[in-house]
């Protein structure tokens, strides 16, 4: 895949207008990888001029900060923003809206300032201006329920994106009874992702996927690699893997029929 990095075209005397932030999860969870790829396959159709780190990417600091351990997120945000400072960094898009949150929220405290977009917003501004079509395709008719991504949703306001962006597939778009600024948790946010869930009578994912499952939906769609997973993981709990697929929106529109 065609994928520069920052120090390559730096070398070359060129300045991408975006920076893909990977995030840990795009980077290295397996099933997170599928979502970056998917995404890179997009910004390539739609030509758009973007880099992405690599090796000097670091951690956002987002579980440190949320586990409480403000000094090592002050540590790895000060590391990150020397590097896209030096970079001359102007814009960032990502598809985890934990980095998202961070970058857009929590580095300027520090001397990160920069435009920070989600990537169901950037899609749906590619979609607007003409350099991705993605009329129909094999998801015409689907029943989908989109899940709110915490950071995206209540953290941030942006709701109507992902849904526009579903929409635009033909499918039909099944809301579940907490959406939006009801949206329940998946149950990974506050570095839950890296521990076992405290006793208790149900896991968060285990209600939200039945709340998913009430909609009788084909497709789960989700905008976040941690809602990914424990959508994924709540439906193996149901044993509904093999009828009810987890997507991200950005793989929803790259195996659109006009990609």
């Amino acid at each position: 895949m065609n994928v520069p990095t920052m120090a390559s075209l730096f070398a070359e005397g060129k300045q991408p207008e975006v920076l893909f932030w990977v995030g840990c999860a795009g980077s290295f969870d397996d099933r997170a990888k599928k979502i970056t790829k998917a995404f890179v396959k997009i910004l390539n159709q739609a030509k758009v001029s973007f880099a992405v780190l690599g090796t000097e990417e670091s951690c956002t600091g987002d579980p440190a900060k949320r586990a409480g351990n403000e000094f090592l997120f002050q540590m790895q945000a000060m590391t990150n923003i020397e590097v896209m400072n030096g970079y001359e960094v102007k814009k960032v898009v990502t598809t985890c809206p934990h980095c998202f949150n961070t970058l857009k929220n929590e580095y300027p405290g520090l001397g990160g300032n920069y435009e920070v977009v989600h990537h169901t917003t950037f899609l749906k501004q590619l979609l607007e201006e003409g350099k991705i079509s993605m009329e129909g395709g094999s998801y015409r008719g689907k029943r989908i329920t989109f899940h709110d991504p915490c950071y995206l949703g209540r953290a941030n306001g942006i709701f109507e994106a992902p849904r526009e962006l579903i929409q635009k597939l033909d499918a039909e778009l099944v809301e579940m009874k907490s959406c939006k600024k009801r949206g329940l948790c998946c149950g990974a946010g506050g570095a839950q992702m890296f521990k076992e869930p405290e006793e208790g009578k149900k896991d968060v994912n285990i209600e939200r996927t039945e709340q998913a499952l009430e909609t009788q939906p084909e497709i789960i769609a989700a905008a976040c690699p941690f809602c990914n997973t424990m959508m994924t993981d709540g439906v193996k709990n149901k044993e509904k893997e093999a009828s009810i697929k987890v997507l991200d929106v950005a793989e929803l529109i790259a195996d659109a029929e006009d990609l």
